[in-house]
């Protein structure tokens, strides 16, 4: 009886403890003093006309009338993906949430509160007074995050997505080092939010907070954290390099053109590749580690700063992603057809004195060294500090795997997901959570697929065309090694672990055996349908002769269906084909292999351009296949470019087959592959051999046409996108 009575007293203040919590969260949020802009209401002198809006609250807010002098303001809202920037008494209409509901009222700044113009040198002294309080509540803070964690599910059941942020943002600033808080919050941004929005921009903005919230912040506060790395590794999986979301076009071109900016345009070959991302590994971790290793590097940097100091600030040299940003900006206008053929060098004056700056230091060929010195340190620092990645890392991935392009959505989730389990498996030592190990290892070979099918990036920022994306064969080894590791690492978890791979598997190296088949590799297809009778044909417990049949005709029951039910397979078997009919057809003079080639590779546009369940378009006005018809449609110039660029292969061979190519599909890829094939043939033995490279890789007959053309289709499009701009905001 006295037991129970303990049990029933201890059940009771509980209770109270917890309802106390829960009542003391407003007053407890109001003390901690969380960033509020304070706004004077227009026409009101009176104190209550005087309101505070706290920042995570506001939804929009847009400025009627600036005032010449002022204190300068800045802050960011709606998730840290949109900043204002405007001076105390400034004339604004502010949207935001309320206990009631979304108000809007017209206001004059007054000023900005709360933990956010408090400064010191010293981190604990300067961290936000909600923080702070936390800590000092001890054991109640437990309570107190409790309460909050079952208050946002319960919003988010309801659909108060925007409330849920608020709460959250106050659990992480709590109990930062709780991940699932850090999941929770993320999926709300990348997922449910995202899809409330209007714009595939405006989508982006949401799904690429969300993602760099757990990236940036999740992760460094829990480094260990497997779950929040599978997480990340799924979203860059599932919702960017995925179709299931209306925007995934949107999403695809935004992040190709931001990590070209970051990273550059990697090289196609896998040891080059490899080197290249190594160098900014092994770059200096301070601009002094820089100068000490290359001397010449500072005398770069002084110039640099002296040329930016008239420009305005937003300019300025710093070892930050916004200077990286710019000068990867710059680099791609280099190389990009599009800006060449719409004359877009610079936009403004000031602009214009930006590229003239880089183009005398970054683009001064004796000035490589130091130029090149200086990138890869920056990249290193923006990588560390603006994206929580190591670099180090990203070079061992990149050497332990495969030839990673980090402009791919996949390369990330196969770097996260590896990343998971290297610090993070070890803490899963209870049976009943193996599972998170397995989900974590599907999401890794999941990527190397993905990188298989679409791995070979080609994307010019200023086309407006959607990203291009080969398959690339030299995954097909990698995912069939990898396979066997995790077979026989999850061989003996309970209900058969290593045998939740095996379809994959399977499935996979069929498709290869079609890929390498119709590249011409029929030895390499013959090779991995062998090893497929061997484990689950004739060498199976199950035992059938599924792949005991002539390689042409176990190609052709595969392809068979496959195009309506996997549309990437026409994109692989397009790729393979036309690799084979430039190879075999104008290396080994086989004109009709590169007739057929091209028949077939048109035929198959024409056939997914004609079908009519490709007709369906999304709520953004983007056809459901744009992106599949696009690549098709530039499949061509892709494939040959890729050929073309292939160190693995001789450069003299490579030389032949654009010297025989027709003049019509030489001109496609000219001005693309001129410069890289020119740099390669002057440190070749072919330039020493009295070999002129201009007579080796003339111009096309008829190149002059063809850029005019292609000038004039480039402006027919950017008018096209630009009255397409005009007709969504005047539909807003």
């Amino acid at each position: 009886m006295r037991d129970r009575a303990i049990l029933i007293l201890s059940v009771l203040i509980g209770i109270l403890a917890f309802t106390a919590a829960g009542l003391l969260q407003p007053r407890l949020t109001e003390m901690a003093s969380e960033q509020y802009l304070a706004l004077g209401v227009a026409g009101e002198s009176r104190p209550e006309a005087q309101r505070r809006v706290s920042l995570s609250r506001i939804r929009s807010i847009e400025t009627k009338k600036s005032v010449l002098s002022g204190q300068d303001l800045s802050f960011k809202y709606l998730g840290d993906i949109r900043t204002w920037t405007g001076k105390v008494g400034d004339d604004v209409a502010v949207g935001f949430e309320t206990a009631k509901g979304q108000e809007s009222i017209e206001a004059v700044v007054r000023g900005q509160g709360g933990f956010g113009l408090r400064y010191t040198d010293e981190a604990e002294d300067g961290a936000p007074p909600m923080v702070v309080l936390g800590t000092a509540l001890g054991a109640l803070r437990g309570l107190l995050v409790d309460y909050l964690w079952i208050k946002v599910t319960l919003q988010k059941e309801k659909g108060l997505l925007y409330e849920v942020m608020s709460d959250a943002n106050l659990i992480t600033a709590l109990q930062p080092r709780f991940p699932e808080v850090w999941s929770f919050h993320g999926h709300n941004m990348a997922y449910n939010i995202s899809v409330m929005t209007n714009t595939p921009e405006e989508r982006w903005a949401w799904v690429n907070a969300g993602i760099s919230l757990v990236r940036d912040k999740g992760v460094r506060y829990n480094p260990n954290s497997l779950l929040l790395c599978k997480e990340l590794a799924f979203w860059f999986s599932h919702k960017i390099d995925g179709v299931a979301d209306d925007a995934h076009l949107t999403y695809k071109r935004q992040f190709a053109r931001e990590w070209q900016y970051l990273l550059g345009i990697p090289p196609q070959d896998y040891e080059q590749r490899k080197a290249w991302i190594k160098a900014i590994a092994d770059a200096p971790d301070t601009l002094d580690g820089l100068y000490a290793k290359v001397p010449e590097a500072k005398d770069f940097v002084s110039e640099l700063e002296t040329k930016l100091a008239p420009l305005p600030p937003r300019y300025a040299f710093a070892a930050d992603k916004r200077f990286l940003l710019l000068v990867g900006e710059w680099a791609s206008r280099q190389s990009s057809p599009y800006a060449r053929f719409l004359g877009l060098r610079a936009m403004s004056e000031e602009a214009a004195t930006l590229v003239g700056i880089f183009d005398s230091t970054f683009g001064d060929p004796a000035r490589a060294r130091a130029g090149g010195a200086l990138m890869a340190f920056l990249r290193k620092r923006v990588l560390v500090d603006a994206y929580n990645m190591d670099p180090a890392l990203m070079s061992k991935y990149t050497a332990a795997t495969g030839p990673l392009d980090w402009r791919h959505p996949a390369a990330h989730a196969l770097y996260w997901a590896r990343r998971g389990s290297e610090y993070g498996e070890h803490r899963i030592t209870d049976d009943k959570d193996i599972y998170k190990v397995i989900n974590n290892d599907r999401v890794e070979i999941q990527a190397m697929q993905a990188l298989a099918r679409s791995g070979l990036v080609q994307y010019d920022p200023f086309s407006g065309d959607n990203v291009t994306r080969l398959n690339d064969a030299r995954w097909i080894k990698v995912i069939d090694e990898y396979f066997e590791v995790l077979y026989k690492k999850h061989y003996d978890v309970r209900g058969a672990g290593g045998d939740t791979f095996t379809n994959f598997h399977e499935n996979f190296m069929k498709q290869a055996v079609r890929e390498l088949y119709r590249t011409g590799d029929v030895a390499g297809g013959q090779a991995i349908l062998d090893k497929l009778d061997r484990l689950y044909g004739r060498g199976s417990f199950n035992e059938n002769t599924t792949y005991h049949v002539p390689i042409d005709e176990f190609v052709r029951s595969v392809t068979y269906g496959e195009f309506e039910m996997q549309p990437e397979v026409a994109r692989s078997d397009v790729y393979s084909v036309l690799e084979r009919g430039f190879r075999e057809g104008l290396l080994l003079d086989n004109e009709q292999v590169l007739k057929e080639a091209l028949e077939y590779a048109r035929g198959l546009t024409r056939y997914f351009r004609e079908a009519r369940y490709n007709d369906f378009v999304n709520k953004f006005g983007e056809g459901r296949m744009k992106d599949l018809i696009g690549e098709l449609d530039q499949s061509i110039p892709a494939v040959f470019t890729k050929i073309l660029l292939d160190t693995s292969q001789p450069l003299l061979d490579r030389l032949i087959i654009f010297r025989k190519a027709p003049d019509e599909v030489r001109a496609l890829v000219y001005d693309q592959v001129r410069p890289a094939l020119e740099l390669e043939f002057k440190s070749s033995r072919l330039a020493s051999s009295g070999l002129v490279f201009a007579n080796l890789v003339p111009e096309p007959a008829g190149i002059d046409a063809f850029r005019k053309a292609q000038a004039e289709a480039a402006k027919a499009k950017a008018e096209a996108v630009k009255q397409e701009n005009r007709s969504d905001a005047e539909r807003k």
